[in-house]
């Protein structure tokens, strides 16, 4: 058999925490020649629904896995082989095929979060990754860790990588002793702190981005680089309506139509996103938080923080993403910073660290060196 030549399409493993995952749909049909990168078929877990690249290039010989079922991960759901490779030689390849133990998976999984006490309370996070320099994943309004859940991986190749969830958000600490952008700049370096980072290269989403800009500000000498990703902080405009509703919203018929203003993509929020994010904000003290944190950062549909100035007097190496499609946050906030690198990403809305994750991580490494 030439298994040397043949290159199996497995369901994917997104976090420690995924165990499974429906294949909704394939994007490409078989005899088609695949390219790293190309987008080959959809996947929803529990979390969100997203297109799945190919890691490796070839032809798409057979596909395995059917649209609409459930497998497990590491399951064969398709094969890449070139021409000169019998079909008798792929059967033989499809039948042998075992889906890998799980080698521990349950324990990594219940290991895959961990939590610090520190001055701002305690804080739920995860780190990846043993080598090279610290970085640190600050996610936005109403979001936790598990934003960057397509990141954190890719990103743990070349760093010592950590997410955390800011006090009112996840499963950190509900209580907000101060609800301004300098308060959750102290909770970040607070939890700098706890985890033993003098310093870090900090990469921060929407409000996130303007937590990181503002510590940036307040302590450059903790910060090595700053990535700012559809970021709060830059201009006065957002959309108001989402801020609003996120916070007012206690049903599903609600939430989800909110929501729709995170992706150019409206499929990838989820039945699933939408119940999970209804359970935080049923959580006790999360509603008091959310509302806290609206008032001070947005009061009357603006945004109070304008950085833009104080970022470019920092003289940080500074890289900016954005969506093209960003119905939160203007996308033309990204031309506030003059000594910036400015990177709009076609065809992506605020959540393009989620839709474009392979584009965004290859920009996030290229600035960290």
């Amino acid at each position: 058999m030439s298994e040397v030549n043949i290159t199996p399409v497995l369901m994917p493993k997104w976090g420690l925490s995924m165990s499974e995952g429906v294949l909704v749909d394939w994007l490409v049909d078989e005899g088609a020649e695949i390219a790293v990168g190309d987008e080959i078929m959809e996947v929803e877990t529990d979390k969100i629904a997203s297109a799945v690249e190919a890691a490796d290039a070839g032809i798409l010989r057979r596909r395995v896995g059917a649209a609409g079922e459930t497998y497990p991960v590491r399951a064969l759901l398709g094969v890449l082989a070139p021409p000169e490779v019998s079909d008798d030689d792929i059967d033989a390849y499809i039948a042998a095929y075992e889906v890998p133990a799980d080698e521990g998976d349950e324990e990594a999984a219940a290991a895959a979060y961990e939590f610090a006490d520190t001055a701002a309370g305690r804080l739920r996070y995860a780190h990846r990754g043993d080598g090279g320099p610290a970085l640190v994943l600050i996610h936005g309004f109403g979001g936790d860790l598990d934003n960057w859940l397509f990141n954190i991986d890719a990103l743990a190749e070349r760093a010592r990588v950590f997410a955390f969830d800011l006090p009112g958000h996840g499963q950190s600490t509900k209580q907000l002793a101060d609800p301004s952008l300098a308060g959750l700049a102290d909770a970040l370096q607070a939890f700098m702190d706890a985890a033993d980072i003098d310093s870090a290269h900090l990469v921060g989403h929407s409000m996130g981005a303007a937590v990181a800009a503002q510590l940036a500000c307040d302590a450059p000498e903790r910060i090595q680089s700053l990535t700012l990703i559809s970021a709060a902080g830059l201009g006065p405009e957002i959309n108001s309506d989402y801020i609003d509703g996120f916070v007012g919203a206690a049903s599903r018929r609600e939430l989800k139509p909110v929501l729709l203003n995170l992706f150019a993509d409206s499929e990838l929020v989820t039945r699933s996103m939408v119940d999970d994010l209804l359970k935080y904000k049923r959580i006790d003290g999360v509603q008091e938080a959310l509302s806290s944190l609206a008032e001070s950062l947005f009061p009357g549909g603006e945004q109070s923080a304008q950085l833009a100035g104080q970022i470019d007097a920092s003289e940080l190496n500074t890289l900016v993403i954005w969506g093209s499609d960003d119905a939160v946050i203007p996308a033309a906030h990204a031309q506030a910073l003059n000594g910036a690198t400015r990177e709009i990403i076609d065809g992506a809305g605020h959540m393009v660290q989620m839709e474009k994750a392979s584009a965004v991580n290859a920009l996030i490494l290229a600035h960290i060196g």
